[in-house]
């Protein structure tokens, strides 16, 4: 199955991007072990419209524009569930199981996703009670997938 990320924002140089890519380097290498494929970052601007929900309207239409027929998505949302690494590597795993082709994983913008987007997602995911910053959520979603691909090949990188 492969997996891209699909974030809104542009990552600047610095440590938090050294960090991300380091994780997405050892995803990907380790991945195709376990069927996961990743298939990089696409970032999009922020919208540029007035209000929060023209621009979450804006960055949704962007993603859709963007997601296969078929393609799992997964949306970064403060309403999502928390999940452990287990379950959330499980359920990677049950996407892929299924047959699923693809994975779409979203990071939203400031003003979060588009309720279009909420409402055909296959899974809310959220990365706990507080607000992050999305340079620290990108960095926290490669050391998850990463996880994921080690929990999913019995790799001791996991250990619980």
């Amino acid at each position: 199955m492969k997996i891209t990320v699909h974030a809104v924002g542009r990552m600047k140089a610095g440590p938090e991007k050294l960090l991300a890519d380091r994780y997405f380097e050892r995803f990907a290498k380790s991945g195709p072990a376990v069927g996961l494929e990743f298939s990089g970052v696409v970032e999009i601007p922020e919208g540029r419209a007035q209000t929060a929900n023209e621009r979450r309207r804006d960055e949704g239409q962007k993603l859709q524009a963007q997601l296969q027929p078929g393609a799992a998505l997964m949306l970064l949302d403060e309403r999502g569930k928390s999940f452990s690494s287990e379950d959330f590597a499980g359920r990677i795993g049950l996407l892929r199981d299924s047959g699923r082709k693809a994975l779409v994983i979203a990071i939203g913008g400031a003003d979060g996703h588009d309720q279009s987007l909420r409402d055909q997602a296959d899974l809310m995911v959220s990365f706990g009670a507080p607000t992050w910053p999305h340079q620290l959520v990108r960095v926290m979603l490669g050391e998850q997938l990463y996880r994921a691909a080690t929990i999913l090949s019995g790799h001791p990188y996991h250990r619980s």
